[in-house]
């Protein structure tokens, strides 16, 4: 026998796909279960209309998706028909050069065409109807009910066992893990749940204990009679489909063909939540749980709208419907991974057919080579929410905000409206009083800028960008970057999470999961990598030895949190302290003439050096100091409890107003830390990266002995290697050209790379872009070109940091 019990719970397109690549992986015990009649049984996968668009903001679900269209285009159920996401105005259109943008930096191929182009394509578009439109000639149809029987074959013929019919009951734990699935028909051992069952998804998980922050809601498909112009241009000898799918996103619609019909879904009508406990047994559904009644009323402005769009249905009918279950998220990602909570449990939730079969290939390969995946997955991973994502009343607002807004433009900085305000810092009293405008993060309310800081702008000319990166932006943003420079001036750090790491075994443990140096003297500060097995990036930390025994580890979010204490041995203490803290950020030339007068201690470059940490006193307030600094510029982030947050506040602002002190927001945050280089994991690396192409090799210590993902990077010759791609500064001359991050690089009309993060640095003054790029094309000097919707903008790759490179400011 190879492998663990597995037991996969859901025989949908994505619970096939797990089982089959389990079982071309070579595990050999596997069953799977599902409670419906196969191949259809009753779930999303049975009614899904099968449209696939690869097109995605997150370049993993690209990913995804191209792994399932050429898997399905493998197994015969995959119509590559092609794409065309319509445009009938100018902002739809921009955005559809966005989008190729996209598309082309993750390597697929797609053009925006004419209207006359458009009409070649497809049949019954009228080129006077529309601006534009987004052809993608790898999308398609895939036709789910088949690929569930063909994955489901194949994996029965490697010894998978797979059971219809078994309705699950429970799921049996023993010492925290998951040891058995009990069903109407007999119990099953396993070392390993796999639960893919979609729109049950949140029932069975709380078998287990485990909230998903997951809603089914109700969707609307239809199709039409015979319509005579597509029975005249049908594709050879009768194919299913054979023009491509259709989006006319501004009227909430999607359409397909079918011989001489359409199939029209509709995302214009009200959300139409379900509770997972209300969904119909299989045995009293008709035709099957996933399927409700058809509301026609509901429906009616997508039908107006389908015969706007396409002249040839106005004489047509809509001859049959279905509100159709399926999954949406609280922010629209999948749900993938092992829940920290129940070791063994893993899911694999809120896929659509889209992504199916490439998120099966993740749950895998995530599963067999010890939480490694050639998908960067920090996007999707289940651990990634913090509590309050998981209330029902969240889960529900959110879901339903999401299927209103799943075909709007939505801009990188667009924060959602409700429900805000959520989580406040202690300081937001103080913000609101400089009339902050705040965008969310994590449920924070987090300042952007502060219009009280619109006397910085006198005497100060800050150049403004284009219309796109113009939206939440101000000035005052390059005003309150400038006075951090010139000046001092207070950040909010609260929303940074901030992890306790204690015990006995607490400084072996952390030498084992990081990349530094951490077994140094009490008041040391280290930042340092977390990597998997595979020696990719996980994430990014700073930890401060505070005690013997006792660290503070800011990590990046949840998914940190969980990774530390599932690896955690009994005798390590991982907790989460960010909710009964707060913190700021001092930072500019003048930060020690302000903090000197209020404590106790020396704060003397000789007496408090950089990357050290201290517990002191600010006045009346205990706080820990960190000498860190994310916008390269001289200061500490101070800690305190939560209770004394508006006293530090208070403490410091008034001891401030001489030196000029002002509150900054996150927009010039970004500028500074653009300005020297500082990397944002998820978006300038990922798990896709090692340290050494990211330009992080300082933070990995060899030398100190083993750690996690040492053998893989020693192994792959990386410390050594020059890398094949580089994370690369760009800057860019003209402020109106300020890229936005996620378009494609270009070098002699050929993509090479993409951008990460990028913003306009008011102290170098240019743009700056960072992107992945091939190392020949890393080098300074190279000129590349950055695709900005329609357009080719000029870039210069330079050597960083672009701000003060000999760290003067920072050890001053």
């Amino acid at each position: 026998m190879t492998g663990p019990r597995v037991v996969v719970i859901g025989a949908g397109v994505v619970g096939a796909a797990v089982a089959e690549e389990l079982s071309a992986g070579g595990w050999d015990q596997i069953t799977v279960l599902d409670q419906g009649n196969l191949p259809a049984a009753g779930g999303s996968s049975s009614h899904a209309p099968g449209l696939v668009f690869q097109t995605n903001p997150s370049r993993t679900m690209v990913q995804l998706a191209g792994y399932t269209v050429a898997k399905l285009g493998r197994l015969g159920c995959f119509l590559p028909v092609g794409s065309l996401e319509l445009a009938t105005g100018t902002a739809r259109l921009a955005e559809l050069h966005r989008r190729q943008g996209w598309l082309a930096a993750a390597g697929v191929p797609a053009r925006v065409l004419s209207p006359t182009e458009c009409a070649a394509h497809h049949p019954l578009l009228d080129p006077d109807l529309i601006r534009g439109g987004l052809y993608v000639a790898s999308d398609g149809l895939a036709r789910s009910v088949p690929a569930v029987t063909a994955q489901l074959d194949l994996a029965r013929g490697r010894g998978v066992r797979v059971l219809d019919r078994h309705r699950v009951l429970d799921l049996r734990t023993r010492g925290g893990r998951v040891a058995a699935v009990v069903t109407d028909r007999g119990e099953f051992g396993a070392d390993v749940v796999v639960c893919a069952t979609g729109i049950w998804g949140p029932r069975i998980a709380r078998m287990v204990g485990v909230e998903l922050p997951l809603a089914p809601l109700a969707h609307q498909f239809a199709w039409t009679g015979p319509l005579p112009a597509l029975a005249t241009a049908g594709g050879p000898g009768g194919a299913e489909a054979a023009h491509p799918i259709l989006r006319h996103q501004d009227a909430d619609l999607y359409i397909r063909d079918r011989q001489d019909r359409l199939g029209i879904g509709f995302y214009g009508h009200r959300p139409m939540l379900v509770d997972p406990d209300d969904i119909r047994p299989v045995e009293d559904a008709d035709p099957m749980p996933s399927v409700l009644p058809f509301t026609e009323e509901d429906f009616a402005p997508g039908w107006a709208a389908t015969q706007a769009l396409l002249p040839a249905t106005r004489k047509a009918k809509v001859e049959e419907g279905m509100n159709g279950l399926f999954s949406f998220t609280v922010d629209n990602m999948p749900l993938i991974g092992e829940a920290a909570t129940v070791p063994g449990f893993w899911l694999a939730e809120a896929v659509w057919v889209t992504h199916s079969a490439g998120v099966g290939r993740a749950v895998a390969e995530s599963l067999m080579d010890g939480y490694c995946s050639s998908f960067d997955l920090h996007g999707c991973d289940i651990n990634r929410f913090e509590p309050h994502h998981l209330a029902p009343a969240y889960v529900r607002a959110r879901a339903g905000q999401n299927y209103i807004e799943v075909y709007d433009i939505i801009h990188p900085l667009q924060p959602m409206e409700q429900p805000r305000p959520l989580r406040t810092t202690p300081f937001y009293p103080r913000q609101r009083e400089l009339s902050g405008v705040f965008l969310e993060y994590a449920g924070w309310e987090r300042p952007q800028w502060h219009e009280a800081n619109e006397p910085l702008l006198a005497g100060r000319s800050i150049p403004a960008p284009g219309e796109w990166a113009a939206r939440y932006w101000s000035p005052i943003v390059g005003a309150e970057a400038l006075a951090t420079r010139e000046g001092v001036a207070l950040f909010d750090m609260t929303t940074l999470k901030r992890v306790e790491v204690s015990g006995p075994g607490a400084t072996a443990f952390l030498q084992w999961v990081t990349t530094g140096e951490v077994d140094r003297p009490i008041g040391s500060v280290t930042y340092s990598l977390l990597l998997s097995a595979d020696g990719r990036i996980r994430s990014d930390i700073t930890v401060a030895r505070l005690a013997g025994d006792a660290y503070q580890v800011g990590v990046n979010g949840p998914a940190d949190l969980a990774w530390l204490a599932g690896l955690a041995p009994a005798d390590v203490v991982v907790r989460d302290i960010t909710a009964g803290t707060c913190g700021l950020g001092l930072w500019g030339p003048r930060a020690r003439d302000l903090v000197q007068p209020l404590a106790g201690d020396d704060f003397s470059n000789e007496g408090f050096g950089y990357f050290r940490a201290r517990r002191t006193y600010l006045g009346a307030v205990p706080v820990t100091a960190l000498r860190v600094s994310y916008v390269g510029e001289l200061g500490w982030e101070l800690y305190t409890t939560a209770d004394l947050g508006l006293r530090l506040w208070d403490t410091l602002w008034r001891a401030g107003q001489p030196l000029g002190l002002v509150a900054a927001g996150r927009g010039a945050f970004t500028s500074l830390r653009l300005e020297k280089g500082y990397r944002l994991f998820g978006t300038d690396m990922t798990r896709e990266h090692d340290p050494y192409q990211a330009g992080l090799g300082f933070a990995v210590n060899l030398g100190k002995g083993d750690f996690l993902g040492r053998a893989a990077l020693v192994g792959s010759g990386a410390p050594d290697a020059r890398p094949a791609r580089l994370l690369a500064c760009l800057t860019i001359a003209d402020p109106a050209d300020t890229v936005a991050g996620g378009e494609p690089v270009y070098h002699g009309g050929t993509c090479v790379g993409y951008v990460t993060s990028a913003g306009y640095g008011y102290t170098v003054g240019c743009g700056i872009a960072y992107a992945w790029l091939p190392a020949a094309l890393a080098e300074p000097g190279q000129t590349v070109h950055i695709g900005y919707f329609d357009r080719l903008v000029p870039a210069t790759v330079a050597t960083e940091p672009l701000f003060d490179p000999a760290r003067e400011r920072l050890r001053s």
